[in-house]
Parts: structure tokens; sequence; C-alpha cells
């Protein structure tokens, strides 16, 4: 009796096991294998292709566009990731403290999160277009759009990434804060500890945990960020905020070029895994000297 209901167990699992992973091999590793292949090819998204070995990862190292696509990515990432987890510390911190409504408060911040990318940069898009130029020449200004120049485009768009990512984690450092326990606090009161000393030398060490979390999440999340550009600028004004995955998705799929473009995606998945194992050595390195 109990080798059949040990039996009937692992069937069971088997059967709920056996069709996630072969979906999962079917949406995820066979494109990914594929994308692989495509890129020692040049493969047009059409038609016969032939081989082509390394040249098209040799190219990407000599191609202006990608790298500009490069650059503006990292600045982009670099900038959209600290400006998030500051905003989103201090306003855990606020939402944290004995302060009244801070449910209804912590509900309200997380609405950007619900929201749609796509949504929330069409609106962006119309009020960096039209509301805040004219808001500006009320005010005797020249009420051009952000979104039209090259050296503030990125801008709009790192706020608008920032606005919506500062939902979730300042959820995941609300979490953090909640683990500390009161005594740490009071200990620290008796030294001295108050304010920002408080915060430097007894919170932040005891959350570093969470703040690791999200420093490996907004990373990797701006790194790969496509769906604002699509709605706000398209890669605009003279490609001034075209990001590699835009880069990837817009030449790839209707530029002809989607071996040389797999090649891309496979080297610009190399980068995000490497950034991510690096961050978090740096942050265990730290946690572990703390």
């Amino acid at each position: 009796m109990k080798k059949k209901q040990r039996l009937s167990r692992n069937q069971t699992y088997m059967l709920i096991t056996i069709p996630i992973v072969a979906l999962f091999f079917t949406f995820n590793t066979l494109p990914l294998i594929q994308g692989i292949i495509y890129s020692f090819t040049n493969f047009k998204g059409y038609g016969d292709f032939d081989w082509v070995g390394l040249r098209n990862y040799k190219d990407l190292f000599t191609d202006a566009r990608v790298g500009s696509s490069y650059a503006f990515t990292f600045r982009f990432a670099i900038v959209a990731t600290i400006i998030t987890n500051v905003i989103s510390l201090l306003l855990a911190t606020g939402l944290n403290s004995k302060i009244k409504f801070k449910n209804t408060l912590r509900g309200l911040y997380f609405v950007p999160n619900v929201l749609g990318s796509l949504v929330v940069g069409y609106i962006f898009s119309y009020i960096f277009t039209y509301l805040l130029p004219a808001f500006t020449k009320i005010l005797g200004g020249e009420g051009t759009s952000m979104l039209s120049s090259t050296s503030w485009a990125w801008l709009a768009i790192v706020i608008v990434c920032a606005w919506q990512s500062i939902a979730m984690n300042t959820i995941i450092y609300i979490s953090g804060l909640q683990t500390v326990p009161e005594d740490v606090y009071e200990a620290g009161s008796i030294d001295g500890a108050t304010g920002f000393k408080r915060f430097s030398h007894l919170t932040f060490p005891l959350i570093l945990p969470f703040f690791s979390i999200n420093m490996v999440l907004c990373m990797k999340n701006f790194l790969m960020v496509f769906d604002q550009i699509v709605a706000m600028t398209s890669g605009g004004p003279a490609q001034s905020t075209e990001s590699i995955s835009f880069l990837i998705y817009n030449n790839g799929m209707s530029g002809g070029q989607f071996g040389f473009q797999s090649a891309n995606a496979v080297l610009f998945f190399v980068v995000i895994v490497v950034i991510a194992v690096l961050q978090m050595r740096f942050t265990n390195k730290r946690e572990e000297q703390l």
C-alpha cells in the first residue's frame, strides 16, 4: 500500500514537473540555443544564410552604433540605479516609522509598479511633449520638450523608469527594515548613535542583503530597458537614446541584421551575467566585513 502511494506520488510530481520543464525548454532554452547558432551566420531573418564564424562578434567591437548604444545603456542604468535606490531607501525609512496612514501611503507608492511600462511611457511622453513645455512657456522659458533634445532625452527616460521602479524597491527595503530588532536601536541610543550615525552604523549594515538584491535587480532591469524607450523616443533623437535591447530588436527584426544582432544579444547576455556576479561578490565581501 505504501509503495503504491509513493508510486502515485512520484507520478504526480512527474506529471507536474515534465510539462513545466518542456514549456521552459521550448520558450526559453530552445530560442537561446537558436540565437547562439544564428549568431555565427549572416541570417537576415528570412531566406538562406551562410556561416560566417566569429565575424559578427568581431564586427560588434568596431560598429559605432553598437558602441554608442552600450555607452547610453550603461550610463542610463548606473544613474537610474543610484537614483532609484537612494529615493527608495529614504521612502522606506519614512514609511517604516511611526506615522499615520503609512499602510495607505505604501499602497499609493506601489501603484506605479502595477501599471504597464508601455502605458506609463506613453503617458509621460505626452507630459514631456505637451504639458511641461506649455508650463515652461507660461514661466517665460523656451517651452521645448526634453524628448527632442539629444542631451536631455535620456534623463527623461531615467525619471520615468526610476518613478516606476521605486515602488518595488521601497517594499523590499521596508521588509529589510522590519527585520532590524528594536534592541539594536536601544543599545545604539545608549552609545549615542542617533540620526545619520544610527542609520549608517546600525540600520544599513543590517539591511545590506536587501540592498544587494535591489542593486542587482535594478542594474539588470535598467540594462534591459526597452518599453519606455519604445513609447517615448523610439531610440531618438538621432539615436541618442537607443538602448542595446531596442537596437537588437529594431535592427534584428526589421533591419535585416538578425544574425549580427543575435551575436549582440549573446554578448549582452554575457555582460549582464558578469555584472550580476561582480555585484554579488562585492556585496558579499561587504557583508562579511560587517
